[in-house]
């Protein structure tokens, strides 16, 4: 299959549509404007539903009403978007409804810059929706990935009844780099629907008897028991859906923990490492939820630090340290307010945190 050259907001975009996406529904905002752009003009082309909302409240009840319905739905917005999609988020968790979100992030708090970021970390695996409830989450480090990754999380959302988190940064979303695209699913009929999804609500001409998708439970011990059953399905993810991959962990004294662009500067910084006689390494986590704890058990005897890469003030450092359990120092390296740190400054910060540790 050959590849094409496509900007990343409108691989995702597209990615989606070949997915199987039936409803997008979405606001404008900066950058991932192209998403919503992309999706007015080619989902309905492919069949589908395309709505730009009055703002993202309204997008999110759209989409959680459409994908009680039993279609698929991808919704797209930055970092200020997500959070007040938040509220919604959490009732589909309770709702067991199945949902692609896909948050390409920016630069600080409140509304923050343009530039890319991210300090959504703990937004997207901690969440702040009320209540127990879990989200599974994916950070892809391109475009290719982002695409698989997204082509994906529709039969992992379906599966775990669950909505699904892809993290890019705004840098992914405006970059642009060559793709193969995946063979198109069809969007599912009504008739489809009420046969592999039971809970939907399809209509009684689809099945018989009433659906209702519903999120009140008054009862303690009713609602004590739902929330038990959600992290059951939790817990399956926690085994299923771990994904990361390594760098010459094997010897090296530095070791990199990065996900999405700083793991690619990350990857260089190691080059420069090695040409100055420093060996170095990289844990890359693809699932932020669950986190790859397993990743840091590869980690080789001649590890003298662990540096969490971030462009944040420091969210992921926390899991790194869960992780790490104690058997290594761990440091940050990071940069905020949009601004994306160069190879050289990583590497340059990294022989300071090996030099602090060895001391």
């Amino acid at each position: 299959m050959s590849k094409v050259l496509m900007k990343g907001n409108e691989a995702f975009a597209e990615a989606a549509i070949r997915g199987g996406c039936k409803c997008y529904f979405g606001y404008p905002i900066t950058p991932q404007n192209e998403v919503p752009e992309y999706m007015s003009h080619e989902l309905p082309k492919a069949g589908g539903a395309f709505i730009q909302a009055e703002s993202e409240l309204a997008a999110i009840n759209m989409a959680y009403g459409a994908a009680a319905a039993g279609g698929r739905v991808f919704i797209s917005t930055s970092s200020p978007g997500l959070a007040l999609m938040q509220e919604g988020i959490g009732f589909i968790c309770s709702c067991e409804v199945p949902l692609v979100a896909m948050n390409v992030s920016r630069g600080g708090p409140g509304v923050g810059g343009i530039q890319p970021g991210q300090a959504d970390y703990f937004q997207v695996t901690r969440g702040g929706y009320n209540g127990d409830c879990r989200i599974p989450v994916f950070a892809p480090a391109n475009i290719q990935e982002s695409v698989d990754l997204i082509y994906e999380c529709f039969d992992i959302a379906e599966k775990y009844r669950n909505p699904v988190i892809i993290f890019a940064d705004g840098m992914l979303g405006q970059m642009m780099e060559p793709v193969e695209l995946p063979p198109k699913k069809e969007i599912a009929s009504a008739e489809q629907i009420a046969k592999e999804k039971p809970w939907a609500i399809t209509g009684t001409d689809h099945h018989e008897g009433r659906n209702v998708v519903y999120s009140l439970r008054l009862q303690p011990d009713v609602l004590e028991s739902h929330v038990n059953h959600m992290f059951e399905k939790y817990a399956e993810a926690e085994k299923e859906l771990v994904r990361y991959k390594t760098q010459k962990l094997d010897d090296a004294e530095i070791v990199f923990v990065a996900f999405g662009t700083m793991s690619r500067i990350c990857a260089e910084a190691i080059e420069i490492l090695e040409e100055k006689g420093v060996k170095a390494g990289l844990i890359r986590p693809i699932s932020l939820w669950p986190f790859p704890k397993a990743a840091f058990d590869e980690i080789g005897p001649k590890t003298k630090v662990v540096i969490s890469t971030e462009l944040s003030m420091g969210q992921m450092i926390e899991d790194v340290k869960m992780a790490a359990a104690g058997r290594w120092p761990v440091k940050l390296i990071n940069r905020t307010g949009g601004i994306v740190p160069s190879s050289i400054e990583v590497a340059e910060r990294a022989l300071k945190a090996l030099e602090e540790v060895k001391a």
